[in-house]
């Protein structure tokens, strides 16, 4: 009888475990071809806000005072006037979407940036991390997390060093 009832249980075991639940994860679906499609834009510069909810918020390096997608944009085009040119680079990128207990769909991507300085043709690269939630096949959440300090150091050293210039030219 003991023998009976344990091999039972390992068939109810086995069977329940062989069935198949809701995907949670992938590395192929509609939005990880949206956030792609938002990528190749970027590295375009078409600042298209169609991607986004009207209502979708965006936070780069912080938690606080997002931003909506037109606001997004118009970062991304204040800031091109320090680099000659940037853009994510096209290999090595990786994206993966993922369905949370609750439900929500997000995609997460990690990329490698890379910029030339306009005002001394210095190079840099900077992984990024970025997450996007979606709902209804639109983003409604942005997150990006970077360190920016290569940058912020070599934009603070040209300024100091153009601030010494005009201090030795004054009479």
């Amino acid at each position: 009888m003991k023998k009976i009832i344990l091999l039972c249980t390992i068939a109810a075991l086995v069977i329940g475990g062989c069935q198949n639940g809701p995907v949670r994860y992938s590395q192929d679906s509609p939005e990880i071809d949206t956030v792609k499609n938002l990528i190749a834009n970027y590295n375009s510069k078409l600042f298209d806000t169609a991607m986004y909810a009207d209502t979708s918020k965006t936070y780069y390096n912080t938690t606080k005072n997002p931003m909506s997608p037109s606001e997004a944009m118009e970062y991304h085009r204040t800031s091109d006037i320090n680099y000659t040119n940037r853009g994510f680079q096209t290999d090595q990128q990786e994206y993966e979407m993922v369905i949370t207990d609750d439900g929500e769909r997000w995609v997460n991507c990690w990329l490698n940036w890379q910029a030339t300085l306009a005002a001394n043709e210095q190079a840099v690269e900077i992984p990024v991390h970025l997450t996007f939630q979606f709902i209804d096949g639109k983003i409604v959440r942005e997150y990006g997390y970077w360190d920016p300090t290569e940058i912020v150091l070599a934009l603070q050293k040209m300024e100091a060093e153009a601030n010494m210039q005009e201090e030795t030219m004054e009479p």
